[in-house]
C-alpha cells in the first residue's frame, strides 16, 4: 500500500487575519479551483468552519468523469490550522492539513496531503502519468489565484524578487 504526499508551500503579502478569512471559508474553494472541474458545493458550507463540519461537493478531476466528495473537518485552530479529511470520493485516503503563520510583510501557507490512489497496483502505475500532474495542475492553478487576489509576496530586502511557491511530492 503505497501513500503519497504532497507538500506545498505558498507565502501572501496578506495579514493572517485576512488569510484565515479566506482560507477557511469552504465557498472560497470554488474560487481557487481550475474552472474545468466543475466544482459545485452541494451542502455543509453555509457556517464558518468547525470540527466535525461535513461539505459535500461534485467535482470533475478528468474526462468530464463527475465525482461526489465528501469531506469532514476534523481539526481546527483558529488562525493556525485546519485538517480536511475525504470521507467519500475518489481516493483511497485524503488527508489534509492546512497551516498558516505570520512572516516578515505577509503570512506563509503550508499545505500537507497524505493520500492513497484506489486500485493497488493499477493505481500506482496511474499515479505519475495522470493523479500526480493533474494534482500540481491544480495546486499551480491555486498558486496563480491567490496571487491575483492577493498579489505576489515580496522578498524582504530585495524588492524585485518574488517568492515562489513550491510544490513537491514524496
Amino acid at each position: 500500500m503505497k501513500i503519497y504526499r504532497l507538500e506545498a508551500k505558498q507565502n501572501l503579502p496578506i495579514s493572517l487575519s485576512e488569510a484565515w478569512k479566506f482560507l477557511s471559508d469552504p465557498k472560497n474553494l470554488k474560487t481557487i479551483t481550475p474552472d474545468y472541474m466543475g466544482f459545485q458545493i452541494l451542502s455543509g458550507a453555509d457556517r464558518e468552519m468547525y470540527a466535525g463540519q461535513i461539505i459535500q461537493y461534485i467535482v470533475t478531476p478528468l474526462a468530464g468523469i463527475k465525482s461526489k466528495w465528501v469531506t469532514e473537518i476534523t481539526h481546527v485552530k483558529d488562525q493556525e490550522y485546519f485538517v480536511d479529511e475525504q470521507r467519500y470520493g475518489p481516493y483511497s485516503l485524503w488527508h489534509h492539513k492546512h497551516f498558516l503563520k505570520e512572516i516578515p510583510g505577509g503570512v506563509e501557507m503550508l499545505d500537507i496531503i497524505d493520500y492513497k490512489i484506489p486500485l493497488g497496483f493499477l493505481g500506482q502505475l496511474v499515479h505519475p502519468i495522470l493523479v500526480k500532474p493533474k494534482l500540481k495542475e491544480i495546486f499551480g492553478y491555486r498558486e496563480e489565484k491567490l496571487i491575483e487576489l492577493f498579489g505576489a509576496y515580496q522578498i524582504k530586502d530585495e524588492a524585485s524578487k518574488t517568492s515562489k511557491s513550491k510544490i513537491i511530492f514524496t
